[in-house]
């Protein structure tokens, strides 16, 4: 018989990420507007999104050997709950007029730590809730809203515009206190998987756990080919994050508009993509060959398809939306599912970490190369990269890989 997937703990926590990614998305975006309108500033703006992306780059791989010994339920759930006081204090400051930059990147800075610690403890603790068999149609949903969060963007510049930022930051308070509250419900399941007792532990333990988490994603072959290539695909996001919306805006008078046209085409493919994969189970022996097929057409699509007509364009974000959400479904369900618990932590942190500078990396550089070809073209350039990547590092470890991804999960 087939497990029930559907769990108390696994109900409650997808209700409670649901809550805090809606919140998160809102304030998010409300928070980036706010810091253009209030300052008028490009440098402040940008010294923004580098104080919150700063902490994405040391935090993920520092707290990956402390979510191997401490509760990562308790972790979460106390990280909501700071998340609540700070954004309700940061509304209040906002609402009473006492607001400064210097408080604001200070806020920004301690948001973008807890962000990165909570994604690793969440990864981590995750598919503890998961029953057997029952993987692939688990990350199907979260793939699914994660997705679903762009449609809050609408709602949020609409939000922003008829009430300000500090209602929304206070809203985004009462969301992740919810998510919290929620949370605190969850079963104790570490107790029972036996995570390493954090008694006694010392600065002397948790470099040794650093040590023996960098040893097991050495001696994991397949692990570490599949880590590479995701900082590659990061990489060449990088550089897709930081052309694409400019092509659009250079090319069309009204490019925004168009470039979130076409953008929904791709959301509407990840969300399609993520009911057929709750529905549809692929079949164990093929999915080796079928990410393999999906990292090098994405990457050839995304190569081109600033080149096509804007019509065809739309038809090719949506097969970006579902076969990037197969990349997804397949990759996370068979790497967490295999990662032992007990490295669970230190996997998932190195494996954020090492995104977040593909694609800090990515951006950097597709912006310098932008200066001498055109936009379209750095990104062929980058795309292309990857697709080969793909082929050499994906398609060169096919014995370390298949092993991984050829399992019913």
């Amino acid at each position: 018989m087939q497990n029930k997937l559907w769990t108390k703990d696994f109900t409650t926590i997808t209700l409670g990420s649901v809550v805090s990614m809606m919140g998160n998305s809102i304030a998010g975006f409300a928070m980036s507007l706010f810091v253009l309108d209030y300052m008028e500033s490009t440098l402040l703006y940008a010294i923004y999104i580098f104080l919150y992306t700063l902490p994405q780059i040391a935090a993920p791989i520092i707290s990956g050997p402390l979510m191997d010994r401490f509760s990562r339920r308790r972790t979460i759930y106390t990280l909501d709950f700071c998340s609540a006081l700070l954004y309700l204090a940061l509304g209040a400051l906002i609402f009473f007029d006492a607001f400064n930059f210097g408080v604001f990147a200070l806020a920004t800075f301690i948001i973008g730590t807890i962000n990165s610690v909570y994604m690793v403890a969440f990864e981590s603790f995750y598919p503890l809730l998961i029953t057997e068999g029952n993987y692939s149609k688990a990350y199907s949903i979260s793939g699914t809203l994660q997705t679903m969060t762009f449609f809050m963007l609408p709602l949020a510049t609409v939000a922003y515009n008829a009430f300000g930022l500090a209602p929304l930051l206070m809203v985004n308070s009462v969301f992740f206190l919810i998510a919290a509250v929620c949370e605190t419900r969850i079963s104790d399941v570490e107790a029972v998987t036996k995570i390493p007792s954090a008694a006694s532990y010392s600065a002397k333990s948790y470099f040794t756990d650093m040590k023996d988490g960098i040893k097991y994603l050495a001696g994991e072959k397949g692990l570490l080919a599949v880590t590479v290539y995701f900082m590659v695909i990061s990489f060449a996001g990088g550089c897709s994050q930081v052309v694409t919306l400019p092509w659009f805006k250079e090319s069309f008078s009204n490019g925004e508009y168009l470039y979130m046209f076409v953008s929904i085409f791709s959301v509407i493919g990840r969300s399609l993509g993520g009911l057929i994969h709750y529905k549809v189970q692929l079949p164990a022996n093929k999915k080796f060959g079928i990410a393999l097929f999906v990292y090098v057409s994405i990457a050839l699509v995304e190569a081109f398809y600033l080149y096509t007509p804007f019509g065809i364009m739309h038809a090719l974000s949506f097969m970006i939306g579902i076969l990037g959400v197969t990349s997804y479904n397949i990759r996370v369900s068979a790497t967490q599912s295999y990662v032992p618990n007990h490295v669970k932590g230190r996997f998932n942190g190195a494996f954020f970490m090492l995104n977040t500078v593909g694609t800090l990396s990515g951006e950097l550089v597709s912006g310098v190369l932008s200066e001498f070809i055109s936009m379209r073209a750095t990104l062929m350039v980058f795309m292309l990269f990857s697709a080969l990547c793909a082929l050499l590092i994906i398609g060169g470890n096919k014995k370390h890989i298949a092993p991984i991804y050829n399992r019913n999960v």
